[in-house]
């Protein structure tokens, strides 16, 4: 058995970043050896364990990005696009694998990976369940089988601290039922309604998003014709399987040839 994949994880007092802990911590395949938070936050400085609530962990939280990469072989980061865009370029400076969960990058942002990715290994995603992707796959089949009798609109529900939308996942979703039916998002994409809007236009992809308590993530892709509706549908009840799908990222990322990779390379998903 190989040695421990020896991991970092960034915005590590967040609810994700507290899961990864969790999730790399009980892993025998990964070893958790640097813990990164923002500079100024209350943690900087402490055991990551003590700050935690539980025993000491001997792992210091830092500001320092590329000190906590020195000694690391992956960086699993959900926080920020901004964060992630300098994480990425720390990630390629140390040659070490980069997982990306960050959701709400925009074009112009993920573009700006494009010097990590000629380095290193970046394995971004919206989404890092296995149930997602096989719903972005089967989102994308459906759509090719279907013509635009039937309107597509891609529903997602979050807790009520999520700070972007459409999520990360239903913009996947959207891009898959995109390229099913061989239009760009851009160009059908319905991200708002609000007072007198008109009929819907034929084609449209709609997207909607709910914000509330403490929902981990809803996804349903409606197929709505006169007569009939088709859902696909994936509820997450548990933060851990983001979490498990992060590590399950960077492990495979081991060895790889540096390049911009998702979760359908590391399912065997892809169709590439």
């Amino acid at each position: 058995m190989s040695e421990p994949m020896r991991m970092v994880v960034t915005g590590v007092s967040g609810r994700m970043g507290r899961m990864l802990v969790d999730t790399i911590t009980a892993s025998d395949q990964a070893l958790l050896t640097g813990a990164v938070e923002r500079q100024g936050h209350d943690w900087i400085g402490q055991d990551l364990g003590r700050a935690l609530g539980g025993a000491e962990s001997g792992v210091m939280v830092t500001d320092d990005i590329d000190a906590a990469l020195a000694s690391a072989d992956a960086v699993i980061d959900f926080t920020a696009p901004a964060a992630s865009i300098g994480f990425s370029a720390a990630a390629a400076r140390a040659g070490v694998v980069h997982v990306i969960g960050t959701t709400g990058m925009s074009e112009a942002e993920i573009a700006q990976l494009a010097p990590a990715v000629a380095k290193t290994v970046v394995i971004r995603a919206g989404n890092m369940s296995l149930g997602v992707n096989l719903l972005v796959q089967l989102t994308r089949r459906v759509a090719a089988a279907l013509d635009e009798d039937f309107d597509i609109e891609v529903i997602e529900a979050h807790h009520n601290k999520k700070v972007d939308a459409p999520s990360g996942t239903a913009l996947m979703l959207g891009e898959a039922a995109a390229e099913g039916r061989g239009v760009a998002l851009a160009d059908v994409a319905d991200r708002g309604r609000d007072g007198i809007t008109g009929a819907r236009k034929r084609g449209d992809i709609g997207f909607v998003a709910i914000r509330g308590g403490d929902i981990v993530g809803e996804h349903d892709v409606l197929f709505a014709a006169p007569g009939e509706r088709i859902v696909l549908r994936h509820v997450a009840t548990d933060r851990s399987v983001f979490a498990r799908g992060a590590l399950k990222a960077a492990l495979w990322g081991r060895g790889r040839s540096p390049g911009a990779y998702d979760m359908m390379d590391v399912l065997g998903l892809s169709e590439k």
